[in-house]
Parts: structure tokens; C-alpha cells; sequence
């Protein structure tokens, strides 16, 4: 019982995180489905080496701010 209990935490914690980099990201008044659609096209994306490089350097500059 208690694993599962850390497990729903653990759960909870990674979807609040996950919702507040949308908000930081300026995302959050755009309807679900435009929302999900740009994480599946940038899943597709991300198998570049040369794009997660980029990412990464952006979404770091976003969190100095």
C-alpha cells in the first residue's frame, strides 16, 4: 500500500512539473489538442542530436530568467 501511495505521489509531482513548463513556456492558453500535437511533432524532432543540443541551450536560457 505505501509503495503504491509513493508511486501516485511520484506520479502527481511529475504532472504538476510537466504542467508548469508549459506555463513557462507560454503554452498554456493554447486548446489541448494544438498542445499535444507540437509534443508529438517535436518527439519526432528530437532524434536529432543537433536539435536536443539547440534545446537544450534554449530551455536553459529560459530557466536564468
Amino acid at each position: 500500500m505505501l509503495k503504491r501511495n509513493e508511486e501516485r505521489k511520484r506520479d502527481a509531482r511529475e504532472k504538476i512539473q510537466l504542467g508548469g513548463l508549459v506555463i513557462k513556456a507560454g503554452l498554456s492558453d493554447l486548446p489541448s489538442n494544438v498542445l499535444l500535437g507540437l509534443l508529438i511533432e517535436a518527439r519526432e524532432r528530437i532524434r536529432d542530436p543537433d536539435v536536443i543540443e539547440r534545446m537544450a541551450r534554449l530551455g536553459d536560457k529560459e530557466f536564468k530568467k
